[in-house]
């Protein structure tokens, strides 16, 4: 069986949900579907959290009524049959009815992930309904039975691996089986969220549950390009991509994937397929464990980053001393990018500035403390083990013009990075694909 994961903008009109259930029933095959709510929906769920914290119901409500007008226009778009729209039609507005529930009440997080939940509550009962009315078997999964995080936050596999087998069991003889994205249960049993990657990570912790043929992530993209196309012309989608290089140039800013969503797949040694729902007979990129030796694959940015130097001749030497300052950006709940090093300072880059006053007070008390604004990391991924004699040269060639404040080279085979000023990342991205791709 496959996995397949739709977006919002795969799912974003009535239109591109009848393109989306024509994509998972062409092979006839029994395939688990994975939804986001529609594009648009789950800002519009966060504006209704927002008022209600504010205690401005009526706000609330504003914003519930548009979004409801919305959702009963797709429904005359979507549907043929007299039937299907009345089912959809009372479906929503219980849907509605029961947002409008929560201006009456206190509201805290709690209620706010429920209200935040229903949008891919609403999207597959949608395509739910639609399929059905097409002829396709269909049964709608809750993904709350099933989905949910230990503890820690992370996703409880062994729960979710046996809970899914019975609800599968419960279910079988269906074509498709649809479920939501993003939401879950929390270890204490209340309404939770996936937070990184989202329905990404959904489609994976089910496809490594399930140990599925393939998972296959629909998106707008015909793939990861092997550079942005919002400032390089002429970038082409990489055909295959190992899960370390995946991860590192989702990490380093290729937005079309969270680092974290391939990793249940990558252990299950289940490959991942971006695939384009404008353009389904593209390629798109194959994510797998293997490993195309002597290639680079391609180039992301990051923004916003801001780098930290700590100088201290006095410390630096001294034991204890880098755990010190790793302490501090720990006890900030901030986690570091990139690290270099020399016999009197260490610098450091991060992408989170909330703490950063409070961070370099506290580093002040170890050595003389110098903050470097709107930096941006590129990261060049592939096969960039040190055995591959002039690769890093190749690379540190095409950034000749650019004032490099730092590198980061060995703490991975996969990628060497470079921290830059943000003014100078197009040029950056366009000396690389120049020396490295064309």
């Amino acid at each position: 069986m496959k996995v397949m994961k739709f977006g919002g903008t795969s799912v974003g009109s009535a239109e591109r949900m009848q393109g989306v259930a024509k994509l998972i029933t062409k092979s006839g095959e029994p395939t688990f579907v994975v939804l986001s709510a529609m594009s648009g929906t789950t800002n519009s769920l966060v504006e209704i959290s927002d008022y209600l914290y504010k205690k401005n119901p009526e706000g609330a409500q504003e914003v519930i009524n548009t979004l409801e007008k919305k959702y009963m226009r797709h429904i005359e778009e979507l549907y043929s049959t007299d039937a299907a729209k009345q089912k959809t039609r009372e479906f929503l507005k219980k849907e509605f009815d029961y947002l409008r529930s929560f201006t009456k009440d206190t509201f805290t997080s709690f209620e706010e992930k429920i209200v935040v939940a229903q949008g891919e509550v609403m999207s597959t009962n949608m395509v739910t309904n639609y399929l059905n009315e097409q002829g396709i078997k269909t049964v709608l999964l809750d993904a709350l039975t099933f989905m949910r995080t230990d503890k820690n936050a992370e996703p409880d596999m062994p729960y979710i691996k046996e809970h899914l087998a019975e609800v599968m069991r419960q279910n079988k003889g269906y074509q498709i089986y649809i479920t939501q994205g993003f939401v879950c249960k929390n270890a204490y049993d209340e309404v939770d969220n996936l937070q990184r990657g989202g329905s990404d990570y959904t489609a994976s912790l089910i496809g490594a549950a399930m140990g599925a043929d393939e998972i296959l992530i629909w998106t707008d993209i015909d793939g990861m390009h092997n550079n942005d196309p919002r400032f390089v012309e002429k970038t082409d989608a990489v055909h295959q991509l190992n899960f370390e290089e995946a991860a590192e140039l989702a990490y380093f800013g290729a937005k079309i994937l969270h680092p974290t969503c391939v990793q249940p797949a990558k252990f299950a040694g289940i490959p991942v397929r971006i695939k384009n729902t404008m353009e389904p007979d593209a390629e798109g990129t194959v994510i797998n464990n293997e490993l195309v030796r002597g290639k680079i694959k391609a180039v992301a940015a990051k923004d916003n980053i801001t780098a930290i130097k700590i100088k201290s001749s006095r410390m630096l030497l001294a034991t204890g001393f880098l755990r010190k300052v790793f302490e501090i950006f720990e006890n900030n709940n901030t986690p570091i990018d990139m690290i270099t090093t020399s016999e009197v300072g260490v610098s450091v880059s991060i992408d989170n500035k909330a703490n950063l006053g409070r961070i370099v007070d506290e580093l002040k008390k170890y050595g003389s403390v110098t903050v470097d604004e709107d930096m941006c990391i590129i990261c060049v991924a592939g096969d960039l083990d040190w055995s591959n004699v002039g690769f890093e040269t190749l690379v540190t060639d095409a950034m000749a013009n650019i004032p490099v404040r730092m590198i980061s080279y060995g703490g991975s085979n996969y990628n060497i990075s470079f921290l830059i000023r943000e003014a100078d990342k197009k040029q950056a991205l366009q000396n690389l694909s120049a020396k490295l791709f064309n």
